[in-house]
């Protein structure tokens, strides 16, 4: 789908301990084999947090509500297009994790946070190393 604009997406840490729920993108044409936390574009009429509610719970079956979600942080991409990507971690969840979208996803995961795997999605990784927040980072633009 073509969307007018600057594409917005959300992602959404899940901890359990040190360790960090990840999918690897499939199917989708963009960063298949990667993996990335869930997460995907906002929707017209949502905000960032039911945004990031909703796709939680379609690609993973993972309930949260959205005072449970902690804004860490923004990333102003330039990759095929000009993108901002807002980050939270979600403080309260409920449910078992389950790969709820096999036709984008073939794994989900748990890792360790300081051993995430090498084919991590890049402004993912460098979000995540990018700490507790709040913090923003611009990726891919020259000066």
């Amino acid at each position: 789908m073509v969307r007018p604009g600057t594409p917005v997406g959300v992602h959404v840490l899940v901890a359990c301990g040190e360790q960090l729920l990840l999918l690897r993108r499939a199917g989708t044409g963009f960063f298949d084999g990667l993996y990335s936390l869930p997460g995907g574009h906002v929707e017209p009429g949502e905000s960032l947090r039911q945004a990031a509610v909703r796709e939680l719970a379609e690609e993973t079956g993972l309930h949260a509500d959205v005072a449970a979600l902690d804004y860490l942080g923004v990333v102003h991409r330039r990759s095929d297009t000009n993108r901002i990507d807002f980050f939270f971690q979600a403080r309260q969840w409920s449910g078992k994790p389950r790969m709820r979208e096999p036709d984008r996803c073939d794994d989900l995961a748990w890792f360790g946070a300081c051993a995430l795997p090498e084919n991590t999605v890049p402004y993912v990784r460098e979000a995540l190393d990018a700490g507790a927040g709040p913090w923003m980072l611009e990726l891919g633009w020259t000066s």
